[in-house]
């Protein structure tokens, strides 16, 4: 397990499990919006099925999903499955997937963290359980070069982020804390100012100069680097190892009780398809990339995913020290009222899995289930 994350701030005291209300409706790994759709392109079921006729798994079409897109494309995941189909939905923002997931309409998402710790401590711990990682990293801080050269010029300047309470907005706080800066996390307004701005329409804030720079996840940060901004900083270069949890698995606590032989197979599907990632990182790349023409109607371009695809690491580790510690920058921030986390996380079907794939057994840092 990674070395301790952030020792200055990690462990303040978390005990009572309540979000604050304006988290309910903010948290989202991505802030792309929250319409979700069904992805009508499947690979066929065969074999014999499973304990379920079917299983709904959501994920966003953004690369930071890639685990999902690439196992939804290449019917890697089906393939493990057999008999049982994989109903995949695609959806837009954090909030609308974790409503899914308690309506009983998704049992399995791929999610990010900050709507996990919302879904989880909303639910008094009762709705859902963290099952896996997928990915780290995969998020900058992108500036424009005529206003911006250094980190110390960030002071006084109009910084955005996806959304109020989100993963990323989250951590530009608490780095900007880190420099020493006052900010009011609600307003926004202080030593600098952050724009809470969706990412699909960032880019045309940034031409427009409406804002100086971004705090967002790929690929919205290369699409503004294609636009003449500037890379100033790698988030992944600010953590411990250079890794923090960026998208996890999440899963239904009814669905898990009732079919834990389908978890293990979306989860097996899940390490395959993170292995075939890794060892095939082009084909992989333009399968992701076939995936997101599939579900939107247009690839990313050449520029935009060839910037985005390095800074994104594919891993089954959760990351859970991570968890924690984005945890208590949101209570730092003023944003998050002392979640308890403990039974977030329910690994075992993840660690059998790696086990039989000859691959280390993966740490819940104290937060797992009894």
């Amino acid at each position: 397990m990674s070395a301790p994350v952030r020792t200055t701030t990690l462990r303040r005291g978390l005990a009572a499990a309540t979000a604050l209300p304006l988290l309910i409706g903010a948290l989202a790994s991505c802030g792309y919006g929250s319409e979700a759709k069904e992805d009508t392109s499947k690979v066929a079921a065969k074999g014999e099925k499973l304990s379920a006729d079917q299983v709904r798994v959501g994920y966003f079409p953004n690369l930071t999903h890639a685990t999902a897109l690439v196992g939804d494309q290449e019917g890697i995941i089906q393939k493990e499955l057999g008999g049982t189909e994989l109903k995949a939905s695609t959806f837009n923002a954090g909030p609308s997937e974790i409503e899914a997931l308690n309506a009983g309409s998704l049992d399995i998402g791929f999610i990010g963290p900050s709507p996990s710790i919302n879904g989880y401590t909303k639910s008094g711990g009762k709705n859902l359980r963290i099952i896996g990682g997928s990915a780290s990293g995969g998020v900058k801080l992108v500036v424009n070069p005529d206003k911006i050269t250094s980190l110390k010029d960030v002071k006084g300047k109009r910084i955005a982020t996806p959304q109020l309470g989100n993963t990323q907005d989250v951590a530009f706080l608490h780095w900007a804390s880190e420099q020493g800066w006052k900010v009011d996390a609600q307003s926004g307004k202080g030593d600098v100012s952050v724009v809470r701005t969706d990412n699909k329409v960032t880019p045309d804030a940034y031409k427009s100069g409406s804002i100086d720079g971004a705090w967002v996840p790929e690929p919205t940060a290369s699409k503004l680097v294609s636009e003449g901004a500037k890379e100033l900083l790698n988030e992944s270069d600010i953590w411990p190892d250079k890794k923090f949890v960026i998208t996890n698995i999440i899963v239904s606590q009814k669905f898990l009780k009732e079919h834990p032989d389908v978890v293990e197979a979306v989860l097996r599907g899940s390490v395959k398809t993170n292995a075939w990632i890794n060892a095939n990182p082009d084909q992989a790349k333009a399968s992701a990339n076939a995936k997101l023409k599939e579900l939107s109607g247009k690839p990313l371009g050449d520029e935009v995913i060839d910037g985005a695809w390095p800074s994104i690491q594919f891993t089954d580790d959760p990351l859970a020290a991570t968890l924690q510690a984005q945890a208590d920058h949101a209570v730092d921030a003023g944003l998050l009222k002392d979640p308890q986390l403990k039974g977030i996380y329910d690994l075992k079907a993840l660690n059998k899995v790696l086990k039989a794939e000859g691959k280390p057994e993966v740490d819940d840092a104290g937060l797992g289930a009894e």
